[in-house]
């Protein structure tokens, strides 16, 4: 199957609330509040079970799962302090447009550096512990709604428009997509990097000049993810908020 061709189907994708929130949950009590042995990247699949992501490659090596398995790439991070943007907007803090790109490419069933063929992927979560303030937000996003939202279609067609699902990427041609995306204008016309500066602005440095900025782009945030958020505090390991 061509690239061409799975993407249409991308664009036939709805997504759930519902199961977004139990995603998010699953993943904090699961991977998220002990242990970090899923440190890092790993994908969650339909029977929800969790493989961190040299394991998940090493079972489709030996055709004990298969591609169409995959259910949920997870980015897992960990920070040493406080960063509001990270924390509050996962998708817009540094190196998530490479784990939305990954989990793309994975879901297309391409294979690379943290790329691997996973075409039942459904969703990206991403996870943001801070221990020194003893806070962790979890966010989960439909992959073919940011896909679309970001023009990732678009984008990978102009880049991989030749390729086939079985055949390897080279890391310069994943890098130019993570490029490619970083530099389009999506938050009330600033770029990923401009719309983080902008909200750290207001969020640390308490700029209130930037009050306007920060509403429109999270407006653009929230049309573009349509992200399940939910924080959780460490040591209770009880939820304080959800979706913002």
């Amino acid at each position: 199957m061509k690239v061409d061709e799975i993407l249409k189907r991308l664009e036939n994708v709805k997504t759930d609330e519902d199961e977004k929130r139990k995603i998010a949950e699953y993943i904090a009590q699961v991977m998220g509040f002990d242990d970090l042995q899923y440190k890092y990247n790993s994908i969650i699949t339909k029977d929800k079970t969790i493989y961190n992501f040299h394991s998940y490659v090493n079972l489709l090596k030996s055709n004990e799962i298969s591609p169409n398995d995959a259910y949920v790439y997870v980015d897992n991070d960990e920070y040493t302090s406080y960063d509001p943007v990270a924390y509050l907007y996962p998708f817009l803090r540094y190196g998530s447009q490479k784990s939305l790109v990954n989990a793309y490419l994975s879901k297309l069933g391409f294979s690379s550096l943290y790329t691997v063929p996973a075409t039942g992927l459904r969703y990206i979560a991403i996870v943001v512990r801070i221990r020194d303030v003893g806070l962790m937000s979890v966010e989960v996003v439909d992959i073919g709604t940011a896909a679309i939202n970001t023009n990732l279609p678009t984008i990978t067609r102009g880049i991989l428009i030749t390729k086939y699902v079985d055949k390897h990427i080279d890391f310069k041609e994943v890098k130019d997509i993570i490029l490619r995306l970083d530099f389009q204008k999506l938050f009330n016309g600033y770029y990923f990097g401009e719309a983080w500066r902008i909200l750290y602005r207001y969020y640390e440095k308490h700029d209130t000049s930037l009050a306007k900025d920060v509403e429109a782009i999270k407006d653009a945030y929230n049309r573009i993810f349509q992200p399940y958020h939910i924080e959780f505090d460490l040591k209770t390991k009880q939820p304080i908020s959800s979706n913002k």
